[in-house]
């Protein structure tokens, strides 16, 4: 299984809109932290907005932010609405579907029950879940130079200090 390239800049956006929390970041600091094309990046940050994921300002301060706190954010809900119109394999291609297999083949039902199992392991992830306490993360998306209590009160080695 491969994830398409907005599923996973959808997971950058919402990342970076987190660790700088708060914030209303621009997507030219985002595209730039994460190495992404900043034509995708708009594509994907618009699918964000229409879900209520994050919330767009235009203007010359605009930029976007979290639309719902990180603890809201079900990774799985965002795997979802990026991966619905990608089909896992032919079978599943409704009407583009041309494999004379389908209606006996068994596999069908299993890759159905394998994928749906995926997505519920992703359900009981929350945004959250991958930023708080994250230093590494934090230290790469952070467009502050101060980090969090959190983090501070940690040394390089990631051992807390007294």
């Amino acid at each position: 299984m491969r994830l398409t390239t907005r599923t996973n800049l959808a997971s950058r956006v919402l990342m970076f809109c987190a660790v700088n929390g708060g914030q209303v970041v621009r997507s030219s600091d985002i595209a730039k932290a994460c190495n992404a094309s900043g034509n995708h990046l708009g594509h994907v940050i618009h699918q964000l907005q229409q879900h209520g994921f994050v919330e767009t300002i235009r203007g010359r301060a605009g930029g976007l932010q979290l639309g719902l706190k990180p603890s809201e954010i079900s990774i799985g809900k965002v795997f979802r609405i990026f991966e619905s119109s990608v089909p896992f394999a032919e079978c599943f291609a409704g009407e583009q579907n041309t494999c004379p297999l389908t209606t006996e083949c068994r596999l069908r039902g299993f890759i159905s029950r394998a994928v749906e199992a995926f997505y519920h392991e992703l359900d009981m992830v929350t945004l959250d879940d991958l930023v708080r306490g994250n230093c590494g993360l934090e230290a790469i998306l952070k467009l502050a130079p101060q980090q969090s209590p959190a983090c501070s009160a940690k040394d390089s080695a990631g051992i807390v200090v007294a």
